[in-house]
C-alpha cells in the first residue's frame, strides 16, 4: 500500500466533475489497490473520508470510516448519488484534507439516502444519519467540484486550526 499525495485547494482537479468509474474495472487488481491506498492515505492524515479527486484522480470513488461509538463503518462508494435528503438540518464543524488548517460550520441535511456500488461492484442503497450523512455529502461534493467552503453560509465561522483548537474544539469537528 502507499500514501498518496493530497491535492490542495487551488488544484484544478478539485473543481472538476469526476468521471464515472467503469464497473468492469472495479474487480481489477489496480482498482482494488487504489481503494486500499485511499484508505491508508485517509488514516495516515487522520481523516474520516477521502474522495478520489483529493488524490488527483477525477473518478467517482469515495472511502469513509469513523471508528467509535458515534462513528460509522468503513464504506466504499463508487458512482454514488444521493436519492433523498431528509428535511432536518444539522450544523457541524467541517474540515478537509485538501484545505489545510481551516475549519468552518456547514449546515447540511441530517439524513440522506444514498445509492452506489460497493467495493465488489454490488449495488448498495441505504440511509445515513448524523455525522455519517454529513460525511457522505461532504465527500460527494468533491465529485462535483465543490469544497466545504462553498457550502458555508456564514464565513465568520471560518477558523484556522490553531484558533479552533483553542476556542472551539469543545464543539465536535470532523476532518473529511
Amino acid at each position: 500500500m502507499a500514501i498518496l499525495p493530497i491535492a490542495k485547494i487551488g488544484n484544478p482537479v478539485l473543481r472538476k466533475i469526476a468521471d464515472p468509474v467503469d464497473p468492469d474495472q472495479i474487480g481489477s487488481r489496480a482498482f482494488q489497490q487504489f481503494v486500499d491506498d485511499m484508505f491508508e492515505t485517509m488514516y495516515e492524515h487522520d481523516g474520516i473520508g477521502l474522495a478520489a479527486p483529493q488524490v488527483s484522480r477525477s473518478e467517482q470513488l469515495v472511502v469513509m470510516a469513523c471508528p467509535g461509538e458515534e462513528g460509522f463503518p468503513e464504506t466504499v462508494l463508487i458512482n454514488p448519488k444521493i436519492l433523498f435528503y431528509g428535511p432536518q438540518q444539522v450544523e457541524m464543524w467541517e474540515g478537509c484534507l485538501s484545505v489545510d488548517g481551516l475549519r468552518g460550520k456547514v449546515t447540511r441535511p441530517s439524513m440522506v439516502r444514498v445509492q452506489g456500488l460497493d467495493r465488489q461492484g454490488n449495488l448498495q442503497d441505504f440511509e445515513a444519519t448524523g455525522l455519517y450523512a454529513v460525511c457522505i455529502q461532504h465527500e460527494l461534493d468533491h465529485l462535483i467540484g465543490k469544497l466545504f467552503l462553498d457550502r458555508m453560509t456564514d464565513l465568520s465561522t471560518l477558523t484556522q486550526l490553531e484558533e479552533f483548537e483553542k476556542y472551539w474544539k469543545q464543539v465536535p469537528a470532523s476532518i473529511i
